[in-house]
C-alpha cells in the first residue's frame, strides 16, 4: 500500500486543488510503479507559514516582504 504525504503551506488552497493533488499523486504511482489506486493513500498536511522556514527565515516574514513594494 503506497503512502504519499504532501506538505504545503496553508495559504488559500482550495478543495478542488487538493482533490487534483490527490488524484495526480495517485495517478503518478499507477503510471510509474503500476500501483493499485484503490490501495494508494494520499495525505495532505497544511502547515502554518509561521511553522515553515526557508533559508533560515520564517515563511510568514518572507511572504510579507514580497508583498511590500520596494
Amino acid at each position: 500500500m503506497p503512502y504519499v504525504n504532501i506538505k504545503i503551506t496553508n495559504e488559500q488552497v482550495t478543495s478542488e486543488q487538493k482533490a487534483r493533488l490527490i488524484e495526480g499523486a495517485t495517478q503518478l504511482l499507477v503510471e510509474v510503479l503500476d500501483k493499485n489506486p484503490s490501495t494508494t493513500l494520499v495525505v495532505i498536511d497544511e502547515v502554518n507559514t509561521d511553522n515553515w522556514g526557508i533559508g533560515g527565515r520564517v515563511v510568514t516574514e518572507l511572504r510579507a516582504e514580497a508583498k511590500t513594494p520596494p
